[in-house]
């Protein structure tokens, strides 16, 4: 079997990666919600993988691993090897979780990740309703994260909040950071103690918080959350956008503190986790398949943790429909150190009415049943998709 194109449109806000083999087997990979713009980059890969032969799935990816980096820039390449994942098992007629090694669970945890309710203001009793309709979400999760300080709008609506420029970007990732006045730290834990009264010990809760911390804040928010039970504090130094991982920064939160310390969204490559974990530097890691390099490498890096004792709760949040399929085949096989991943949704909402093979509901009691189909285990409803192609990808499904 050889490959013969590799084709990429932008669906919604989704670049989808199709690769199309002599056999007339293909296979689909999608890129996260946020990033149209890496059409081109997908594009760029093809001329390196056409004549391979895509069930050799890591002899495919040595020639291009080096064409990604943090994200944004490590997302082609991360779409185009779960394409090749989903080819190969279709190939195989056998789900990827096999060709990974196996499932060891049944049913994999997701939290809320896309599934997210407007905020009517960021005072404690704002976060209190906003968790109280979470709590009450038909898909019963069992883990909710939520955003604050620089996670969420707190440095613009809060007066007072910070010492830095809360002065808004246009441009997504854009790195807001600094010092936090007294009064903006005790506003924070305010709505953390708000929500924990509405969640009790029924519901974990977990919070966004960054980046942009100092260090010194960060270590005051953890000792000052301990007696919470919190599940994790996610990039408060470094995530999402940030193309550097600050290892031995983490590395003083983290041993400050009782308080679990998480990051690891933006990272690409189980080498750029290398110091994080067996440093230990955070407690848990949050790869996203979409920007690590892939299911197989998200897969290293939740075993090399496990061997360090350092959790794994992979992000997911922007990755679509084909993504959340992605992340049940791979999060299926993983030690027992996975805790749970990010679950995405269609966006727009259309995407539901394209692509078959999920269950419905997909999330039930913050579960999702692992499915055994070939490949991925889901399929474009060709006809469907076609009508939102745009007129230069009219030839996608071809």
């Amino acid at each position: 079997m050889k490959i013969t194109d590799v084709k990429c449109a932008v669906i919604g806000e989704h670049p989808v990666v199709r690769i199309t083999t002599d056999e007339g087997v293909d296979g689909y990979g999608q890129v996260e919600r946020y990033k149209p713009y890496l059409k081109w980059h997908v594009l760029h890969l093809a001329p390196a993988l056409v004549g391979e032969d895509p069930t050799n799935v890591e002899r495919v990816m040595l020639k291009i691993r080096n064409r990604g980096g943090f994200k944004p820039w490590g997302s082609a390449v991360s779409a185009v090897e779960m394409a090749l994942w989903d080819l190969a098992g279709k190939a195989a007629g056998l789900p990827v979780y096999k060709l990974l090694g196996g499932k060891v669970r049944d049913r994999v945890r997701v939290y809320n990740g896309a599934v997210r309710f407007p905020m009517e203001g960021y005072e404690p009793e704002d976060y209190a309703a906003n968790m109280a309709r979470m709590k009450a979400s038909p898909e019963g999760f069992t883990i909710i994260k939520q955003g604050v300080a620089f996670h969420s709008a707190m440095p613009r609506e809060v007066p007072g909040f910070f010492y830095g420029d809360p002065a808004p970007s246009n441009f997504h990732g854009h790195l807001v950071r600094g010092l936090l006045t007294e009064k903006g730290l005790n506003h924070v834990v305010a709505c953390v103690a708000a929500m924990k009264e509405v969640l009790g010990d029924e519901v974990g809760l977990a919070l966004d918080c960054g980046p942009g911390w100092t260090v010194p804040d960060a270590i005051r928010l953890a000792k000052a959350v301990e007696g919470m039970h919190l599940l994790w504090l996610e990039d408060l130094i470094t995530g999402d956008y940030v193309p550097w991982v600050s290892a031995g920064v983490y590395r003083e939160v983290t041993r400050a503190s009782t308080t679990p310390i998480h990051t690891g969204e933006q990272i690409y490559l189980r080498h750029n986790f290398k110091e994080l974990i067996e440093g230990q530097a955070v407690r848990i890691v949050g790869p996203d398949p979409c920007d690590v390099g892939g299911i197989a490498e998200l897969k290293w890096v939740a075993e090399y943790a496990d061997l360090h004792g350092v959790l794994i709760a992979p992000h997911g949040t922007g990755n679509g429909l084909l993504g959340l399929a992605a992340l049940v085949q791979v999060c299926a096989t993983l030690p027992a150190n996975f805790v749970a991943f990010e679950y995405p949704v269609a966006n727009p909402e259309w995407w539901s009415g394209i692509v078959t093979g999920l269950p419905d509901p997909i999330v039930v009691d913050g579960f999702v049943e692992v499915w055994g189909r070939p490949g991925m285990g889901v399929e474009f409803d060709i006809p469907a998709a076609r009508a939102y192609l745009a007129e230069e990808d009219r030839g996608f499904f071809d």
